[in-house]
């Protein structure tokens, strides 16, 4: 019904950038907020950024200053930008968007499948 698709994530020297991207597709009506999570090994996952429909975002204090979010309504797709990369970025990193899929629904979440980001030293 709804599909989220992430890419850019890759292997990446300390200090470096990378930008991933999230595209939903299928049956929209609506996304009214989007995040990226990210999870380490043997950690939980956590939210690292969100936007709202309206363009308000939020970071946690881990990745403040450093990255970025943004949305591109039209095209049904988010961004993170990130920079000044450290061996602690490391982890699979998802998207999340809540999403209407029929006028009059409420908004569902739905989970991207995690694209890899690897910081070397």
């Amino acid at each position: 019904q709804v599909q989220l698709v992430e890419s850019g994530g890759g292997l990446v020297q300390a200090g470096g950038s990378l930008r991933l991207s999230c595209a939903a597709s299928g049956r929209i009506v609506s996304i009214n907020y989007w995040a990226w999570y990210r999870q380490a090994p043997g950690k939980q996952r956590e939210l690292i950024a969100g936007i709202t429909s309206g363009g308000s975002s939020d970071f946690a204090d881990s990745v403040k200053g450093r990255f970025t979010i943004s949305r591109d309504n039209a095209q049904n797709t988010m961004y993170l930008k990130m920079n000044d990369l450290r061996p602690e970025d490391t982890a699979v990193y998802y998207c999340r968007a809540d999403i209407q899929t029929n006028y009059g629904s409420v908004h569902s979440r739905w989970w991207g499948q995690g694209t890899q980001v690897t910081v070397s030293s």
